[in-house]
């Protein structure tokens, strides 16, 4: 898992997979991927959808659809959904979207632009809600040792650092992708997973960018197709503290994560995990610790 290394510039027109994962998403997911062919150019896009483990035949239409290659998956998550789709990716760079999302004409310019500094290692838009599009985050931020997260209000017009970019619609370049593994395979299902993987990237030595330029709608729900459990939640909050965080950290971290009922059962999942290996790993590899991390954003942990 190395860090940053010249690695090229993009070229002048890059290609851009686009890897959509989905699960009973129903009408959205037509629309969404209706969305991605309508923006981006026949020439510079490859379009991938994740169908993991739908059962609502919403991804019939695909059929008709030759352009968009269909990928199908039993139940294993949104991170390794989210790999399984970048692993065949062929793009410059690798789009993770959801499938209830729509992007405006033109975002690959702007997003595409913000990789071209070898340094960052991902970049996102604002993200605004489907039904409040007045209101519209850029980026989040981790508030408390409970390692939940909030969004950031516009932090100018240009490409600005953030402490973690959301995953309904991040970039990456391919190569970035290939040297640092995307997404944790051993996150389960929901949460968490963006925090993990920012976090990972920063102390690797990628920056990660909003660019406020490009604004994307998100359909926000109470209840989503996939599962949703907070042991899975409590789960990878830890699994973030115990590969990333310094001893005094993980402490207070744990601490306030036992005020959850589910806290002893995401402990036992912990129990089958590769996450001491996982921690040598990324120690090995990374340029700065987690108290870099949290002192440049200057964010509670």
């Amino acid at each position: 898992m190395p860090g940053p290394e010249l690695q090229g510039a993009l070229p002048r027109c890059p290609t851009v997979t686009v890897v959509i994962i989905t699960r009973d998403e129903g009408t959205e997911l037509e629309a969404t991927v209706t969305n991605i062919l309508q923006t981006l150019p026949r020439d510079q896009r490859e379009v991938i959808v994740v169908d993991d483990g739908s059962t609502d035949d919403s991804t019939a239409f695909l059929a008709q659809v030759p352009e968009v290659k269909v990928l199908r998956s039993t139940g294993i998550g949104v991170a390794r959904a989210r790999n399984y789709g970048a692993e065949n990716a062929t793009g410059d760079v690798i789009l993770f979207a959801d499938a209830h999302v729509r992007a405006p004409v033109g975002w690959h310019g702007p997003i595409c632009d913000a990789l071209r500094d070898e340094r960052t290692g991902s970049v996102a838009p604002g993200v605004f809600s489907m039904s409040t599009p007045e209101r519209c985050g850029y980026g989040l931020e981790v508030t408390g040792p409970n390692l939940h997260t909030t969004w950031r209000h516009k932090p100018g017009d240009s490409p600005q650092a953030a402490p973690v970019l959301p995953g309904c619609f991040l970039a990456m370049r391919r190569e970035v992708y290939r040297r640092t593994g995307g997404y944790d395979a051993d996150m389960r299902q929901l949460g968490g997973n963006d925090a993990e993987l920012s976090c990972r990237l920063w102390l690797l030595g990628y920056r990660q960018l909003v660019v406020p330029e490009v604004r994307v709608a998100h359909l926000f729900r109470n209840a989503t197709p996939y599962p949703s459990h907070w042991t899975s939640v409590v789960h990878n909050r830890l699994r973030m503290a115990f590969v990333h965080f310094s001893r005094e950290r993980l402490e207070r971290v744990l601490h306030a994560l036992r005020a959850y009922e589910s806290f002893p059962a995401a402990m036992a999942m912990m129990r089958d995990a590769n996450v001491f290996s996982r921690r040598a790993e990324v120690l090995g590899a990374r340029q700065f610790d987690d108290d870099w991390y949290f002192k440049q954003f200057t964010l509670t942990c």
